[in-house]
């Protein structure tokens, strides 16, 4: 199982990076944990969401923006206590409650350098022109470093906490006068993922979180379902899945994925092991499964639960706000658990807005439907009666 969500994971990955990519073992990521997002000693005495440390920053490439990034406590899906890291950007003025949106961003990485809460600040986040339509909006911004501490990609549920967590973070910051403004959530494809997974587990993790709405699009809602549509061949952009699994075995260690790795698997998880996106793919392009493994870990028991505790479709919870979701019907990543999803969503009760764009695949249907998705959430913070199609 954890051989196909490989290449599974692998492909997903590429379609959400669409024109945007230029040309001793261990799974836990080798980057030195910087003093800011430190753990203290006395973590598990803070509440979930309260800050532990906050700094003004100075984001490259929003001109006008004030800046914050704020250390908070989250728990990891152990549920252990973690220090996670959240950059929230205001916009230009003096404007209390205004509405503030969490923004997930696809990071792909296993480095913890590689987080957007260094990306921003070094003008290299893939996302910012998204940031920026925001923001233009008169919106405060929130960009959770999603990925957590250990920077475990491919771990989505842990993605939604440290999201919700974030967001109550930015809402008790007295500098950025935020604790009355609605709220929403936005992110496409991996950031998608982060972003369906705190909406769905809102409701009864951070209920006191007013979500006026959240538009997630190119969403993997099943990777057991995706590995299984997928075969085995040669990718490219094979080093992402392979990532992916790393990522996995930090939120997961039960799965033990250094056991199936054959000696060219370790020396690959040796170089990507503190790796960025760009890195892990030069690392890994055009591999295939059989290159890394001895056999395909299928006899591990622990692999099956961990996609279905990380697949929208296969988790029980449900979202309560109104949600957009917008999917290619050319996407390589089906559509059809995403159609699944929301029909599950709507005889929940929850409004579903579902936009399936004819003939487009992942990278073409990222700009029409974040478009549509800024009108969405603009309407939610209106307070308009939200669109749905159930």
């Amino acid at each position: 199982m954890i051989r196909r969500l490989v290449l599974a994971l692998a492909v997903a990955s590429v379609l959400a990076l669409g024109d945007t990519l230029p040309a001793a073992m261990t799974v836990h990521s080798a980057t030195e944990a910087e003093p800011f997002s430190s753990e203290p000693a006395d973590l598990d005495e803070y509440r979930p969401g309260e800050v532990i440390r906050s700094r003004q920053v100075t984001a490259a490439g929003f001109a006008g923006t004030t800046a914050w990034q704020l250390a908070f406590r989250s728990t990891n899906s152990r549920g252990e206590p973690i220090a996670a890291v959240t950059t929230v950007l205001l916009p230009t003025g003096d404007v209390p409650d205004r509405p503030l949106v969490s923004y997930q961003p696809f990071v792909n990485s296993l480095g913890t350098r590689c987080a957007p809460s260094h990306s921003l600040l070094a003008g290299t986040l893939r996302e910012a022109p998204a940031v920026n339509l925001l923001l233009s909006r008169g919106w405060a911004v929130a960009v959770p470093d999603h990925l957590g501490p250990d920077s475990a990609y491919g771990a989505a549920q842990l993605g939604g906490r440290i999201t919700l967590d974030g967001i109550r973070a930015v809402r008790q910051f007295e500098p950025a006068a935020l604790d009355d403004s609605p709220v929403a959530l936005a992110g496409y494809s991996g950031g998608g993922m982060a972003t369906g997974f705190a909406a769905a587990m809102a409701p009864e993790y951070a209920p006191e979180l007013p979500i006026a709405g959240a538009a997630a699009g190119g969403v993997p809602m099943n990777l057991g379902a995706l590995a299984r549509d997928l075969g085995d061949q040669p990718n490219p952009m094979f080093g992402l899945g392979f990532a992916a699994a790393v990522g996995l075995a930090r939120e997961y260690p039960a799965v033990s994925l250094e056991r199936f790795l054959n000696p060219a698997g370790s020396a690959l998880l040796d170089r990507v092991d503190d790796a960025c996106m760009d890195e892990i793919v030069r690392a890994a392009a055009g591999l295939a499964t059989d290159d890394v493994f001895i056999t395909p870990p299928t006899e591990d028991r622990a692999a099956a639960p961990i996609l279905r505790d990380n697949s929208l479709e296969t988790f029980a919870a449900t979202p309560t706000a109104p949600l957009y979701l917008w999917h290619g019907t050319d996407d390589m990543i089906s559509a059809e658990p995403v159609r699944r999803t929301a029909e599950r969503y709507c005889a929940a009760g929850t409004p579903v807005q579902l936009d399936l764009l004819a003939g487009a695949d992942h990278s073409a249907a990222v700009l029409p439907g974040a478009l549509r998705a800024l009108d969405y959430l603009e309407g939610r913070f209106a307070g308009t009666p939200p669109p749905e199609n159930c």
